[in-house]
């Protein structure tokens, strides 16, 4: 009776161990590290927007990420992550003018994020999710008259909206796909020798679709 008793007792405990740890997921939880890339696009928000004209700045993102999950016992998933990420875009002028910066090209520079998602499980290695946090962006200004060169930045900040999918590929590798919106609301403009100007008000939008991978640690 004594070893029919706790050999009821292992099997209890053997079974139990499973089921506490299917509570939580681990395949979405601990540090992570990435590379994006994907559609980039800069426009005037609609406040200042000019009908008929092109102001559209459009490129190829490209950059890396971090982050840092934490799976729930409940089937959501909340994180913190931070993203460094570049652009081609940019749009060049050349207008005739001699006595303005008839030439003149507009790039995106750098772009820094830091925020916070919060997804749910719909399968046991796919995850939905939606994100936000705050977006620090630069755009270089390159401007000739012939004579004289001007190569200055306005920096831009604001904050960012998305929503995504992630799927674990194998026991610490993923891939995502995500859309996300940026609205950049005030900014500076810093000159070549360094002198930076009072923040001003803007309205500019950001729309991205990029894919990404990485590994989880």
């Amino acid at each position: 009776m004594r070893n029919a008793l706790i050999v009821a007792l292992a099997a209890s405990s053997a079974f139990a161990t499973p089921v506490s740890a299917q509570d939580v997921n681990p395949t979405f939880t601990g540090p992570r590290i990435g590379v994006v890339g994907g559609y980039d696009g800069l426009r005037p928000g609609s406040t200042e927007n000019i009908e008929g004209v092109d102001q559209d700045v459009n490129g190829a993102l490209y950059g890396g990420e971090i982050g840092y999950d934490f799976a729930l016992s409940n089937g959501l998933v909340i994180g913190a992550e931070a993203e460094l990420t570049g652009s081609t875009g940019k749009v060049e002028t050349n207008r005739v003018n001699p006595n303005t910066f008839g030439f003149g090209e507009v790039s995106d520079g750098r772009d820094i994020y830091v925020g916070a998602r919060v997804g749910v499980m719909a399968a046991p290695t796919t995850m939905v999710y939606a994100k936000g946090g705050y977006t620090n962006a630069r755009l270089n200004l390159l401007g000739s008259d012939g004579t004289t060169v001007r190569d200055e930045n306005f920096e831009l900040t604001g904050w960012r909206a998305g929503a995504g999918v992630e799927q674990a590929i194998g026991s610490n590798t993923y891939a995502k796909l995500e859309y996300r919106y940026s609205n950049y609301r005030d900014a500076d403009f810093e000159f070549r020798d360094g002198t930076v100007t009072d923040r001003f008000p803007i309205d500019t939008d950001r729309h991205q679709v990029v894919a990404g991978v990485g590994v989880r640690f």
